[in-house]
C-alpha cells in the first residue's frame, strides 16, 4: 500500500488524485493533505478521508479548519506554512508525494520530497521551470523516484524506452533512436479567434477550456499558451533535450497527448480521453496499471484528428518561454515569476488578455539585461529572483494602469 502526501489537495488535480484512490482503495492510504486557503474544501476531505495531518498555508485559514475539526472530533493534526508543508512532504511516515502546489509556492514542499528520497508525482511546473537543473541533481543524488504528472510529459513518458523512463533528467535521446519529442497542445479557446480581438478577451472567456477541467490560473495560462511554454522548459529538463530535439504542435482535440518520434520514421502516441485521472493513475501505479475510473476512446467517435504549426503572434508567451528556456534559469524563474502577477492582474480585471505578454517580456528584458543568471545557483537565490520578478512585474502594471 503506497501512503501518501497530496500537495495541493483542493485542487483539480487533487479531485483527480481521489478519483483514482476512490477506484482502488486497498492500494493507497493518505497521511497527508496540504492546501492553500480553502478551509472549506479542506474539511470536507478530511472528514471523508481521515488523514493524520492537515497543512494550510496560513495560520488563520488553519485556525479555522482546527476548529472546525475538533467540533466534528476529527483527530487529524492541523498545521500551517511552508515548514510545515516540507514536513509532511519528507516524513517517513508517507512513500508517494502528489506534489500539485500551483504557482512558486510549491518549490519548496516539492524539493523537500525528492531530498528526502520520495515517489514524486511531479504536477507543479514550477519546480523545474524554477530550478530546473538543482532539482535534476537533487533527484538524482537522494534516490527520489520522478513520475510526470501533466498529460503531455505522462504520454512523453509513455512513448519512451524503460531505461529511460528509469533515469529522468539523466537520459540520452539519441543513444536510444529517439528523433524528436513532438510536445501537442490545444491551442486553447482562441486558436481561431481574430487576433485583433484578443484585447478584449474577459477573465470568463479566457478560463473556459475547450477541453480540460482546470484551475483559472492554468486555464489562463492555456488559453496564452504560457502553459505549453513552462510544459516546453519542463521537457527539456526531464528528457535532457537539445533544442533541436523538441518541437511543439498544436492538436485542437487534445485526444493525443503528446508523441516520440524515432530516427526509423517511427512514431509512438499516447491517447486517452481529456482527464488527468488517466496519467495520476499510472504515477501512482508504476510500473503496473490501475483503473484510473476513465473510459477508453471510442475511436468510432473521435472523429478528425488535426494539427497545427504554433504562431507566435498569437501566442507571444509560447516564444518567450522557448527562448527564456535557453538564456538560463535566470530567465524562466524571471518569467514564470512575471506571469503569474500578470495572470492574476488579468484575472482581477487589472490587465488586458494580451498585456500578460508585454509584462512577460519586460520583466523578462529587465531581468536578463542585468547580472542575475549569476545568482541562481541554490533555492535561496532562485526564490530571492522570484521575489524581485515579482516586484519588478507588480511595479510595470501599477504604471500601466495610470
Amino acid at each position: 500500500m503506497r501512503k501518501l502526501t497530496i500537495l495541493g489537495a483542493t485542487g483539480s488535480i487533487g479531485a483527480s488524485t481521489f478519483k483514482v484512490i476512490e477506484q482502488n482503495p486497498e492500494q493507497f492510504s493518505v497521511v497527508a493533505l496540504a492546501a492553500g486557503s480553502n478551509v472549506e474544501k479542506m474539511r470536507q476531505l478530511c472528514q471523508k478521508w481521515q488523514p493524520k495531518y492537515a497543512v494550510m498555508a496560513c495560520d488563520s485559514a488553519a485556525l479555522q479548519l482546527k476548529q472546525q475539526l475538533s467540533q466534528l472530533k476529527l483527530n487529524t493534526e492541523v498545521l500551517s506554512g511552508v515548514e510545515a508543508m516540507c514536513q509532511v512532504s519528507s516524513t517517513d511516515e508517507v512513500d508517494t508525494v502528489m506534489a500539485a502546489i500551483v504557482g512558486a509556492a510549491g518549490l519548496l514542499p516539492t524539493m523537500a520530497a525528492v531530498k528526502a528520497g520520495k515517489r514524486v508525482l511531479l504536477a507543479n511546473k514550477e519546480a523545474l521551470v524554477m530550478s530546473g537543473q538543482l532539482f535534476i541533481d537533487a533527484v538524482k543524488q537522494h534516490g527520489a523516484e520522478l513520475m510526470p504528472v501533466d498529460s503531455e510529459h505522462n504520454a512523453i513518458f509513455q512513448c519512451l524506452p524503460s531505461e529511460i523512463q528509469t533515469n529522468l533528467g539523466q537520459c540520452d535521446l539519441e543513444a536510444h533512436g529517439i528523433q524528436h519529442i513532438l510536445l501537442t497542445g490545444s491551442g486553447g479557446p482562441f486558436r481561431y479567434s481574430d487576433i485583433n480581438e484578443l484585447s478584449t478577451v474577459t477573465p470568463e472567456q479566457a478560463i473556459a477550456h475547450p477541453n480540460w477541467s482546470m484551475g483559472p490560473k492554468i486555464s489562463v495560462d492555456s488559453a496564452t499558451m504560457m502553459n505549453k511554454g513552462l510544459e516546453y522548459i519542463e521537457a527539456k529538463w526531464l528528457f535532457n533535450t537539445a533544442r533541436e530535439q523538441l518541437k511543439v504542435l498544436i492538436h485542437p482535440q487534445s485526444v493525443i497527448h503528446s508523441m516520440v518520434q524515432y530516427k526509423d520514421g517511427s512514431v509512438l502516441a499516447q491517447m486517452g480521453e481529456p482527464d488527468m485521472a488517466t496519467p495520476i493513475a499510472l504515477t501512482l501505479s508504476y510500473p503496473q496499471r490501475i483503473s484510473a475510473g476513465v473510459a477508453p476512446l471510442d475511436f468510432t467517435k473521435v472523429g478528425e484528428l488535426t494539427f497545427l504549426e504554433a504562431d507566435y503572434s498569437r501566442y507571444p508567451c509560447l516564444k518567450l518561454a522557448i527562448d527564456a528556456c535557453y538564456e538560463g534559469q535566470h530567465a524562466t524563474t524571471a518569467l514564470n515569476a512575471a506571469n503569474e502577477v500578470a495572470v492574476n492582474s488579468f484575472l482581477n480585471r487589472e490587465l488586458s488578455f494580451t498585456d500578460i505578454a508585454i509584462v512577460n517580456e519586460a520583466v523578462l528584458s529587465k531581468v536578463c539585461a542585468g547580472s542575475s543568471q549569476a545568482n541562481c545557483n541554490d533555492l535561496e537565490s532562485i526564490l530571492e529572483l522570484d521575489r524581485m520578478a515579482r516586484d519588478l512585474a507588480t511595479a510595470f502594471i501599477s504604471e500601466r494602469k495610470l
